[in-house]
């Protein structure tokens, strides 16, 4: 019974870490940009990252928190599993404070469509305070610092399989 749970867990949030990668592989390209072509380029995440961290990430969450209810107790792994998801529950957090708000100040008057339209008007818009690099840094660090904790909690989910 634990052993699906763990491949299905661990499959979720690797695809949130790729997700992520994605992100931070980029990163260097897209500090060469002006502000006009950054702005060109930021509405492609959209809707293809939000159906992926829709799947990886609140899949990753439900199925680490299943995952941490079933696990004998006291273990190992069940320390390990209950990091990883406290990893994620962060990662997630940083996404609402950090990168949710520049997502909608960067999506202002683009067409977003279907679930993305009231999933993009939950929250604050970011206010522009100074130059545009300002939300940009911030956007992309958000995505550094959340792959960091998801690449943590992938780890920690893989290291509980092997005990």
């Amino acid at each position: 019974m634990l052993e699906p749970v763990e491949i299905l867990a661990a499959t979720l949030v690797g695809l949130s870490a790729c997700m992520g990668l994605a992100h931070v592989l980029e990163l260097p390209g897209k500090l060469r940009l002006t502000e006009e072509e950054y702005r060109i380029v930021q509405p492609i995440y959209y809707p293809g990252f939000t159906v992926g961290g829709f799947i990886g990430e609140f899949g990753g969450i439900l199925v680490t928190a299943a995952l941490v209810a079933i696990t004998p107790k006291p273990s190992p792994a069940l320390w390990l599993r209950a990091v990883a998801l406290t990893a994620l529950l962060a990662m997630h957090g940083i996404y609402w404070l950090m990168t949710h708000p520049v997502n909608k100040f960067w999506l202002a008057g683009q067409p977003v469509r279907g679930a993305g339209r009231g999933f993009f008007a939950l929250g604050s818009q970011a206010r522009q305070r100074g130059d545009w690099r300002d939300l940009r840094d911030q956007w992309e660090m958000s995505h550094v610092i959340r792959t960091v904790l998801t690449l943590v909690a992938l780890s920690l989910l893989l290291a509980a399989m092997r005990i």
